[in-house]
Parts: C-alpha cells; sequence; structure tokens
C-alpha cells in the first residue's frame, strides 16, 4: 500500500539547520461542511439553544448543591469532606455558569474557590465571608432576569474579589513571593472590571 504525500514526515535540508515537517494525520479527521445545516459549529450551537430552557433548573439546582454544601461547613467545619463539598460545588458552578448564562456567577464561584484552595489556616476562613460568598451566587442566580441585575451582580462579584484578595494577602503575608500569582486579576470569562 503507498502512502500519500501527507502521511510521511518530510525532511528540508539547509546548510545550517534541517526542517523536519510532520505528517498531517488529523486531515483525515476533518470533514467539510457543504451546507449551513451541516456545520458543526451551528450544530453545536442549535443543540444548546434547545437545552436553554433547562439551564435556570440546573443552575438552581448546583445552588441547592452549594447551600446544601455551606450548611455542611457550617456544622462540621472546612476541614476534609465539608470542605472538599463545598469547593466541588462552588468550582462546578465556577465552569457552568458562563456557558449556562449566568458568568457573574461564575466569577463569585471562583471567588469562593480562590478563598478554599489558597487559605492556609482553614480554621481562620472567615465563615462570613463563605456566607457571602454562597448567597452572591444563589442571588446572582435567582435574581438573573431583573432590571440592573448584572449591574448590582458585577459590583457585587468585585467587591467579594476585592475582600477576599485582601485576607487572602494577609493570610499568607508570610510567603507573598509565591503568592503573587493568586492575587492577579480573574481570567474567566465575564470577567467584570
Amino acid at each position: 500500500m503507498t502512502q500519500r504525500k501527507t502521511d510521511k514526515a518530510s525532511v528540508a535540508t539547509y546548510a545550517d539547520h534541517e526542517v523536519i515537517t510532520p505528517p498531517n494525520k488529523l486531515r483525515k479527521a476533518v470533514a467539510r461542511a457543504t451546507s449551513a445545516d451541516e456545520d458543526p459549529v451551528a450544530r453545536a450551537e442549535a443543540a444548546l439553544a434547545r437545552l436553554s430552557n433547562e439551564f435556570a433548573t440546573w443552575m438552581s439546582n448546583e445552588c441547592d448543591r452549594l447551600d446544601a454544601a455551606r450548611r455542611r461547613v457550617h456544622e462540621a467545619g472546612l476541614d476534609g469532606d465539608p470542605r472538599e463539598r463545598l469547593f466541588h460545588a462552588a468550582h462546578d458552578i465556577k465552569g457552568e455558569a458562563a456557558t449556562f448564562g449566568y458568568p457573574v456567577a461564575g466569577l463569585v464561584a471562583e471567588s469562593l474557590c480562590r478563598l478554599l484552595e489558597h487559605s492556609p489556616e482553614l480554621a481562620r476562613v472567615p465563615l462570613a465571608l463563605v456566607d457571602q460568598h454562597v448567597d452572591a451566587v444563589r442571588a446572582i442566580i435567582r435574581e438573573h432576569a431583573e432590571p440592573d441585575a448584572a449591574k448590582t451582580a458585577g459590583a457585587l462579584a468585585d467587591r467579594l474579589r476585592q475582600v477576599t484578595d485582601e485576607f487572602l494577602r494577609e493570610a499568607n503575608k508570610h510567603r507573598l513571593d509565591e503568592f503573587d500569582g493568586v492575587l492577579s486579576p480573574s481570567i474567566a470569562p465575564g470577567a467584570v472590571g
């Protein structure tokens, strides 16, 4: 069986170096769209549009999970399993929120994740700050469709990020050189600023 040119690496030799071009095996995996109906991006967007009426329910369920994890932290503290449950609930919201149309809720969830991940002594994390994050996520999702909700949510997310950064800076003052990148601005989708 003969191989096509794209199935073999090619080597171009020059006086002082060689350039090796690997085979393009991905070419076989790509199919060209012949009409708008066959466009994979359009199909994906259409699938998301069909599911969009479920997004509010899914985010509400995620809020319930986050709230249950917060209640468990109040009962048992921030060590071990309660902390893990709270972190994972916030992390899931952080990842899903922008896709489901709640980008600012994702920013608040990201701030909560940072608080839990970068606090050297979890016993010193103020539960009031945890509560503020959880309540903010819930309110942002609940009030999403209200007039001026985006502006209020953005201001709330910014303030929670500032308070979290202040707490983390103080809690990590003994190792600020290692900690510098954690205090950099958010790169999450929908970042307010």
